[in-house]
């Protein structure tokens, strides 16, 4: 019989490793916090109050992860940028069914648990909570040796907020042919389509992370891990304001798949994709990667970022609101009769 003694740390797993990355957290946790927060980091649960200004509210959850853009953060040593992804990606995407966020809760497992790499990542989520009004309210982190790959790291968040249910989105039976479509510039990739720009760039291309990637004026890096913007500042008072009456964030799937999420089905929606340039980021990725235009536009966001709908009448107003607040919208296209899919002109 063996007489070898097995512990946790000879196993794979350090807790002081998990120890000090919660040491390191904390203090950029408890920046976050809100009025509603009823409990520090360390309890079992995260508590918050239900107690809303809105009327009738209804709370809105989301989840994500910020995929294999996590190999990119690896390769250029930057984290913190990812946790500010993360936590935006969520933002919009309960922001788009009229949504203020109220707290977020995040999912950080490894194969190995590296404080100092750790930190950075919820300090990016706690700076785009602060941003938002958006507390970080708990979270989880796991060291998970021969799940994941030798320096493999992984984030999930789930988010919660709130909505008044006068002010819940879509609105589809104000819906009509004739609402006019505003998109929103998106700030890069965001977190989408990322094996496709590892591909590219490293393995067709040869291209280092400090290389300059051609037309961007930007290295790899930068291009590849511009942060996935948050919507909220521009666009909630417009849905405060009963100004729009459907939104959709364009993740994976581009305007292809994620438009069709918040129309009805006797409508299409017409892109007139003379509106706007493709920037030069995604014209790359397409030529180098062969991808065509088709694939590209559900692969990629191509630019366009989050598709405001507007009643026709409105367009001139909302459009002065994002302008004064130095949002560059432009008009994308409209509501047609047709059968609830996104087409091309």
């Amino acid at each position: 019989m063996s007489e070898a003694k097995v512990t946790y740390a000879s196993s794979g797993v350090d807790i002081n490793r998990q120890d000090e990355a919660l040491r390191r957290i904390k203090p950029h946790v408890k920046a976050t916090k809100t009025p509603g927060v009823r409990s520090d980091i360390g309890l079992f649960g995260g508590l918050f109050s239900a107690e809303f200004p809105e009327a009738k509210p209804i709370l809105v959850s989301s989840m994500d992860g910020v995929g294999t853009k996590m190999k990119v953060a690896r390769r250029a040593g930057i984290w913190d940028t990812v946790g500010q992804d993360l936590v935006n990606h969520c933002i919009n995407d309960i922001l788009v069914q009229g949504a203020r966020p109220l707290f977020f809760l995040d999912y950080v497992a490894a194969q190995r648990l590296e404080p100092e790499v750790i930190e950075q990542i919820v300090k990016g989520m706690a700076t785009a909570c602060q941003q938002s009004g958006c507390a970080l309210i708990g979270g989880e982190m796991a060291e998970m040796p021969g799940v994941y790959a030798e320096g493999e790291v992984d984030v999930a968040g789930t988010i919660v907020g709130v909505v008044a249910e006068a002010s819940l989105l879509p609105r589809l039976p104000d819906m009509a042919a004739g609402d006019v479509l505003l998109g929103l510039p998106s700030s890069g990739l965001h977190t989408n389509g990322y094996s496709l720009a590892r591909k590219v760039c490293f393995e067709v291309e040869n291209l280092g992370v400090n290389d300059p990637l051609p037309g961007t004026g930007k290295t790899v890096a930068q291009a590849l891990l511009a942060i996935h913007r948050s919507y909220l500042a521009p666009v909630l008072p417009l849905v405060k304001a009963g100004k729009l009456v459907a939104m959709a964030h364009i993740t994976g799937g581009g305007l292809t798949d994620n438009l069709p999420r918040v129309l009805p089905k006797h409508l299409d929606a017409e892109i007139d994709t003379a509106s706007w340039q493709i920037p030069a980021l995604f014209t790359f990725l397409m030529e180098k990667g062969g991808l065509g235009l088709d694939d590209a536009r559900q692969a990629l966001n191509l630019g366009v970022g989050m598709v405001l709908v507007v009643k026709a009448d409105r367009v001139g107003e909302v459009l002065a609101d994002l302008h004064a607040d130095e949002e560059p919208a432009w008009v994308l296209g409209k509501l047609t009769a047709g059968t609830g899919v996104v087409k091309y002109r």
